[in-house]
């Protein structure tokens, strides 16, 4: 039995515990099968999850312009909602202290998540909802999501051991990329055929249940994983004022500065694609089903490299990859508006998204003490989504006052090239990682058996 495994299987405090009288101990066999019971609900939560994004979460822009509420609010409604629902995740280092476990929480939020669609789903089906309730359940589905997130991270970690992460995730994340494409391509050519027959919204209300079906069957998976350490020994909170003070005080203060830099230029114009491929440029749903599918299957395809060299080279170097292959993708829609040139452009897209998110997942692990990840994670969603938000809306803002012809969508575009090359200067500033840091080779492999194997 693979050592790696064994370790992941039982909590390493279990050697320290009394000795309580208890039934037999389980086999090799057994814990075994425990692991990878655990590996495979990981990799099951995480590919329902990514189903229910495909189908519901992706399109929700889209659900907008169905419903008449305007390419602004299009553009908005992922983005003001997320900042609405990072204010809402905030309550989760308290929520885990009154559940006494993640596990509890990350349940609760994943049910809440999943029972947040069917609002939606009736409306679609009436074909009647007020702007702000969409706003309104926006804000709740993002905030259950983050809420589930943050207390996550904690957990899983417990469960997959620091050797096995980088393959484990990199594997995890191109199974999740595949389900995401796969919802997502389900959604796109259903609502082209409801397009082509007037049932659009009758279709929209189709997806949203299916959705719902979907984050339900994820919440049942995390139901069934162990937690080997509800309150992690140490677990404390991690106050808004600390979580700043960090930007000054540490190396990995700037990084996360870094990050937030990045998120604020990437949302100058990234809410805003949606809106100009279905309006401006008067593509079909099809045809715009076509280019996000491209880069999802991209991402997919290009992980397994990528977690080659996270492994070999260090997640910060793979870091300054993605963060430097990023910068020109949202300025080359300038370029040309032909199909097949915009292909090539969201497979570039895929790959070094691909990388800095891959990356940005991973330095979360190594950069963030156990302890004290879940309260570090909920200030940084909060300050992600301030970021995503203020982003979102000095591009919104330009759009409304400059007008919604396709010259204003270019522009955002090219402003978010500048200011993710600017955002290069902070990455620069962060020191380099030590060569401790660097990722051991991890050449054992995750059991992920019988699992099969952002735009621009």
């Amino acid at each position: 039995m693979n050592p790696v495994v064994e370790d992941a299987c039982l909590p390493a405090q279990e050697a320290q515990q009394p000795s309580w009288p208890r039934l037999a101990q389980p086999t090799e066999t057994q814990r075994e099968r425990c692991d990878r019971s655990d590996l495979r609900m990981i990799v099951g939560d995480g590919c329902a999850h990514s189903i229910m994004v495909g189908l519901g979460e992706s399109y929700l822009p889209a659900f907008v312009l169905a419903m008449g509420m305007g390419q602004v609010a299009a553009g908005l409604i992922t983005t003001l909602p997320l900042m609405a629902g990072a204010v809402l995740q905030l309550v989760s280092p308290a929520a885990v202290h009154y559940f006494a476990s993640h596990r509890r929480w990350v349940v609760t939020c994943a049910a809440v998540q999943a029972v947040s669609f069917v609002p939606l789903a009736v409306a679609a089906w009436y074909g009647s909802l007020p702007t702000w309730f969409m706003f309104a359940l926006a804000a709740l589905y993002w905030g259950s999501g983050l809420g589930t997130s943050t207390s996550w991270s904690t957990w899983v970690g417990s469960l997959v051991p620091a050797r096995m992460r980088t393959r484990f995730f990199s594997r995890r994340t191109r199974v999740n990329q595949l389900a995401t494409l796969v919802g997502f391509l389900l959604g796109g050519f259903s609502l082209q055929w409801g397009a082509t027959r007037g049932i659009a919204l009758d279709v929209f209300a189709t997806l949203f249940a299916l959705a719902a079906v979907s984050r339900t069957i994820s919440a049942i998976c995390l139901a069934h994983q162990r937690e080997p350490e509800p309150i992690p020994d140490g677990h404390r909170s991690v106050s808004m004022l600390e979580f700043i003070r960090s930007f000054r005080s540490s190396g990995d203060g700037r990084l996360l500065v870094y990050l937030l830099s990045v998120q604020a230029a990437a949302q100058i114009a990234g809410p805003f694609f949606a809106p100009y491929m279905l309006r401006s440029l008067g593509m079909s749903y099809a045809t715009y089903v076509t280019l996000i599918a491209i880069s999802f299957g991209a991402k997919a395809l290009a992980l397994p490299a990528i977690g080659v060299l996270a492994r070999r080279y260090g997640t910060r170097k793979l870091l300054w990859i993605g963060g430097v292959g990023i910068v020109p993708i949202s300025g080359l829609w300038l370029v040309s508006n032909s199909f097949a040139f915009l292909c090539v452009v969201q497979v570039l897209a895929g790959v070094t998204w691909a990388a800095y998110e891959l990356a940005m997942f991973l330095l979360f692990f190594e950069a963030i003490k156990p302890e004290e990840r879940t309260g570090m994670l909920t200030n940084f969603n909060f300050a992600h989504s301030f970021a995503t938000a203020a982003g979102s809306l000095l591009g919104g803002g330009l759009l409304w006052g400059l007008g919604k012809q396709a010259e204003t969508y270019l522009l955002l575009f090219a402003l978010s090239s500048l200011a993710r090359a600017l955002s290069l200067i902070v990455l620069w500033r962060v020191p380099a990682a030590p060569s401790a840091e660097r990722l051991p080779a991890a050449t054992e492999s995750v059991p992920l058996r019988p699992v099969p194997s952002r735009a621009a």
